[in-house]
């Protein structure tokens, strides 16, 4: 099964004696003081204290308290997944030294952690266990690099596992925004959720490799839209219209892999590319609406494409004006971006990002990558079965010729490979150590 929201979580046991055996008696002296009175914390008190009014009684009046999205499954969460208003992005560089073994208990670790995290339970080695109790539809999920196969099984990696393409035309790569050994998405409802889990999982990941990067990444706040409504970019627009659905068997398809032409590199694995893609909003400022329109093909107002009434409405590709030019323009983004085969779809989760900027000031100018009041773009997140058959297509035309160009500059890529679910007692990867 796929890992589907749900109620409160059961207990565990024998929680001590199992961080024991996987890590050792040197974290057994902090497991066993942060263990103390768990119960009593899981209750919503504090050892030696009195119960929490605040904490027991927010499932009646806070929703993100009890909102949960279950670890286990046939597939990780947070890929179909609806996603959440924080999304942080984290790279690992694994040490040199590290072996097979050390990888098969780092991610026994890290999948146990973030098993409890998702049910708003703190883990053993948790300080803070007041921080996990509301889980705000909390999702980790992980990916592989090139490196994890190599140590573990390189038999089983992916073909397509390998930097993308250099696209000369439009690319500004970044080395503190591309590459890693090691993915954590974790994304939550609440921000200081997602604070602490990623906190606590990069503790039990530090010692086995260092954090080559982080991309924090927003959408709307939990509650503001609608429920299936398609997200906003910071240039206002819609983003991931045309994205494969579950109500049919598009997610599975295209994602999964579960038609012809596709095939899953792992039976409930697939794959993801991150692009980060600077946004020159001072110069998107110059265009006015009908010139923001024509470089996208849709209108800004309510996501229809040019030739259509509303967001979900087909684009008419074929469509001229009395003077004889396409109405959505050959150099129009979703134009472009359109798919040329059945196989080429992707499966668009991204975020947006915008960071502080010191002694701001002045205008960035055209082609700019840094610069104006403003420092922000997007963190555009691609899942797919098949990232050469299915995402680079796409990749190359708007590389070739795309309006959008000319305010957007990509300065960050990579590509991982995320693994099946696991089952209650497995861990992420399970099946490569197998053999």
């Amino acid at each position: 099964m796929t890992a589907d929201r749900k109620g409160p979580g059961s207990g565990r046991k024998n929680l001590l004696t199992r961080r024991n055996a996987l890590i050792g008696g040197a974290t057994a002296t902090a497991g066993a003081a942060a263990a103390v009175g768990i119960d009593t914390v899981r209750r919503g008190g504090l050892p030696g204290g009195g119960g929490n009014p605040q904490v027991e009684d927010a499932s009646s009046t806070a929703p993100l308290a009890e909102a949960r999205v279950g670890f286990h499954g046939e597939r990780q969460a947070g890929v179909v997944t609806p996603a959440p208003a924080y999304g942080n992005f984290i790279a690992v560089d694994l040490r040199e030294d590290v072996g097979r073994a050390d990888l098969r208990r780092m991610l026994k670790v890290l999948s146990a952690d973030a098993a409890d995290l998702a049910e708003g339970l703190p883990p053993i080695a948790d300080q803070e266990p007041e921080l996990t109790e509301i889980p705000a539809n909390l999702t980790v999920t992980v990916g592989f690099g090139e490196r994890v196969f190599d140590v573990v099984d390189p038999s089983a990696k992916p073909g397509w596992l390998k930097p993308l393409p250099a696209f000369e035309q439009i690319d500004r790569l970044r080395e503190e925004y591309s590459d890693g050994d090691l993915l954590l998405q974790i994304c939550s409802d609440d921000r200081m959720t997602l604070a602490h889990a990623q906190r606590l999982l990069l503790k039990g990941l530090r010692g086995f490799g260092t954090v080559r990067w982080v991309q924090e990444g927003f959408r709307n706040a939990s509650g503001s839209l609608k429920e299936g409504t398609t997200m906003r970019n910071l240039f206002g627009q819609v983003d991931g219209t045309i994205n494969p659905t579950t109500e049919d068997s598009s997610m599975d398809d295209v994602v999964y892999g579960l038609m012809d032409g596709l095939e899953p590199w792992a039976p409930g694995g697939t794959s993801l590319v991150i692009r980060r893609i600077h946004m020159n909003l001072d110069t998107w400022d110059e265009a006015d609406a009908p010139g923001r329109e024509d470089a996208v093909g849709r209108k800004l107002s309510n996501g229809a494409p040019l030739t259509g009434e509303r967001e979900e409405d087909p684009a008419d590709l074929s469509a001229t004006t009395p003077l004889g030019f396409h109405v959505i323009a050959d150099y129009a983004h979703i134009r472009r971006a359109t798919a040329t085969t059945p196989q080429e779809r992707i499966l668009r989760r991204p975020y947006n990002y915008d960071l502080p900027v010191s002694a701001a000031g002045g205008l960035a100018g055209k082609g700019a990558d840094s610069g104006g009041v403003s420092e922000s773009g997007l963190i555009f997140a691609s899942y797919q079965a098949d990232p050469v058959k299915q995402f680079l297509p796409i990749q190359r035309r708007l590389a070739e010729l795309d309006m959008l160009n000319m305010w957007t500059v990509p300065i960050g890529s990579c590509v991982f490979a995320i693994p099946p679910g696991c089952s209650p007692g497995g861990f992420v990867g399970d099946f490569l150590f197998e053999g």
